[in-house]
């Protein structure tokens, strides 16, 4: 079945369904989130162009950073988007398309308190929390650098900087893109580390495996906008 499934020419199967199928977390500002029930983000508006582009419907589909690749991996959607981090195991599973923007791991704090973290080891003690997300990057990278530090894992991202604002975590391990954006809507929160992160990420879409057809017109779609300007007006609306 799956062997017969990434044979298929993707493109086909989408316009011949009428639909796009996107999977998505819907808890990763700025790229994707719910407000009102329904879907609003960089990245979502990318795949409303998409798949005007290929001239069908939309269905986003919600998913977990846990599940993610799992669910790509089942056919549950066509493409995953919503700042995904390229990284070798999903290079290696999944087809990946050309990156849109640079990040990088850094921390999310109140607002004040910014000069209090700054390293890996201001944190990394049993005084302070940290909040993190489950199933992603992020988790990874708190598991690999903080053994001393008291973590509390959330399955919804959206609720860690909530955390950080109340008091209930000292600190957010995330992407420097997520940071800004808090920094930018909530002032009660700050950034440390946003222009020095301890890692360098690229952000992409993910697809299945096999699928180069797809992959070329995604990356070739992303171009277009570009040079229409469209990919400068969505950064300017939503990732600064």
């Amino acid at each position: 079945m799956e062997k017969d499934y990434l044979q298929k020419d993707l493109i086909e199967e989408i316009q011949k369904r009428g639909i796009l199928r996107v999977g998505t977390t819907g808890d990763y500002k700025p790229f994707t989130y719910i407000e009102n029930q329904k879907y609003i983000g960089y990245d979502i508006e990318i795949s409303r162009l998409l798949a005007k582009a290929l001239n069908v419907d939309i269905e986003f589909i919600t998913t977990t950073w846990k599940d993610i690749s799992k669910d790509l991996e089942n056919q549950k959607y066509d493409i995953a988007v919503g700042g995904i981090s390229k990284n070798l195991e999903r290079e290696n599973k999944f087809e990946m398309t050309d990156s849109y923007i640079t990040s990088g791991k850094c921390y999310l704090v109140r607002k004040g308190e910014e000069n209090k973290y700054k390293s890996i080891a201001d944190v990394n003690n049993p005084n302070t929390i940290i909040g993190v997300n489950i199933g992603g990057t992020n988790e990874e990278f708190v598991d690999k650098n903080f053994n001393r530090a008291k973590i509390i894992k959330y399955f919804d991202n959206l609720e860690v900087p909530k955390a950080v604002a109340n008091k209930d975590v000292d600190v957010m391990i995330t992407d420097s893109s997520e940071v800004n954006y808090y920094r930018n809507h909530n002032p009660k929160l700050e950034g440390s580390q946003t222009d020095t992160p301890f890692t360098k990420c690229e952000k992409a879409y993910m697809l299945p495996k096999g699928q180069k057809n797809f992959l070329i017109f995604v990356n070739n779609f992303l171009k277009d906008l570009d040079n229409q300007g469209e990919i400068k007006k969505l950064k300017d609306k939503y990732l600064k």
